[in-house]
């Protein structure tokens, strides 16, 4: 783990998420959704997200393993 990237903060400060984003445009907080996005991802823009890891059956609950 890269501790350099952590930071000590209260949960009071770290839950102040809100007013971080207050003063920024519609288009800057798009912009931090899609950064997030892709990290949870670990894809970038470039990069389309791997769609096979993913399946959906109609009757799932009814195959049996």
């Amino acid at each position: 783990m890269d501790r350099s990237v952590v930071s000590k903060s209260s949960f009071e400060e770290a839950d102040d998420h809100v007013t971080f984003y207050e003063d920024k445009t519609p288009l800057e907080r798009l912009n931090y959704a899609c950064d997030i996005i892709n990290s949870i991802f670990d894809t970038t823009p470039d990069k389309k997200v791997d769609r096979t890891v993913f399946s959906s059956r109609k009757h799932a609950e009814l195959i049996q393993y």
